[in-house]
């Protein structure tokens, strides 16, 4: 793994034609405590609401936020650790479920660029296309010539988007199959949590090492100059969303986005203007 920070570590890969999964970390010591992480999550989301007002302001370019990791990994914790401080004028998330009839009379695409975000947008996908090299892969949902194709196809389509304005974050949340059944766990004894188990995750569980062989796949074929992968060691909350907080903001901060020009002014406008003019 790489950093390309001064300040943080970005667990960029730029090296996907020697990316090995099992080389990359699922938990990591950065902080000297949770609350330590937890701050640096809330001095990001704190930087990147204002950011994300004046991209929404901008309105040239937008941006994707790819989270894709195996169940329990985080996607939803780590949307609210992104944009706790954010109001949702421009903020959407698109969660990939199973296709629906008429998403699969369509291309496996079609569905994904309905949700791509508008200029001034920031979309969070909740999970992705990618589940069509990972899921469909290891059910075998589809023929594997079709699912070797996709790999340039996907890399085809992420550059159409970047060459077009939109900017793309790819994030596999890494955990570890001893933190996911923890998890699991606690799905079924926590009753506010109860309604998010789902006994296929013990099915896919199973399938842990083709899983894993799916992923290392997906980086190494699908980690380009125009959107390459990180991937975040999840299995500590804190410390995950501290990680992924700080790329965008840093990313966002890139991109420093301006609020357009106007021709209007103070003194274009006198007190006269803005008076209510009562009718009688």
């Amino acid at each position: 793994m790489n950093t390309t920070s001064p300040s943080f570590p970005a667990f960029l890969v730029k090296d996907p034609n020697n990316f090995t999964l099992s080389d990359c970390p699922t938990q990591i010591e950065l902080f000297k405590s949770k609350s330590d992480a937890k701050d640096r999550i809330k001095d990001n989301a704190k930087a990147i609401a204002p950011l994300a007002h004046r991209l929404y302001g901008e309105a040239k370019r937008s941006v994707i936020i790819l989270l894709q990791g195996m169940d329990t990994s985080g996607k939803d914790g780590t949307t609210s650790a992104l944009f706790s401080r954010t109001p949702p004028l421009n903020i959407r998330v698109a969660s990939f479920k199973a296709p629906s009839k008429t998403e699969l009379s369509q291309d496996y695409l079609w569905r994904v660029h309905q949700v791509c975000p508008a200029k001034g947008q920031i979309t969070v996908f909740n999970r992705s296309h990618y589940e069509d090299v990972l899921v469909v892969k290891v059910r075998e949902f589809a023929p594997a010539e079709n699912i070797e194709q996709r790999y340039t196809q996907i890399n085809n389509f992420e550059k159409h988007l970047v060459e077009n304005g939109t900017s793309i974050l790819k994030f596999m949340l890494h955990i570890s199959p001893k933190t996911q059944e923890g998890r699991l766990r606690d799905r079924l004894i926590n009753p506010n949590k109860r309604w998010k188990f789902n006994p296929g995750d013990l099915e896919d569980r199973k399938l842990w090492p083709q899983f894993m062989d799916a992923y290392e796949t997906m980086v190494r074929r699908t980690s380009t100059d125009h959107a390459p992968w990180h991937i975040i060691p999840s299995d500590h909350r804190a410390t995950r969303g501290a990680i992924i907080t700080q790329i965008v903001r840093e990313h966002l901060e890139a991109m420093n986005p301006s609020y357009p020009e106007t021709q209007f002014r103070p003194d274009s406008y006198s007190d006269t203007d803005f008076k209510i003019v009562n009718k009688p």
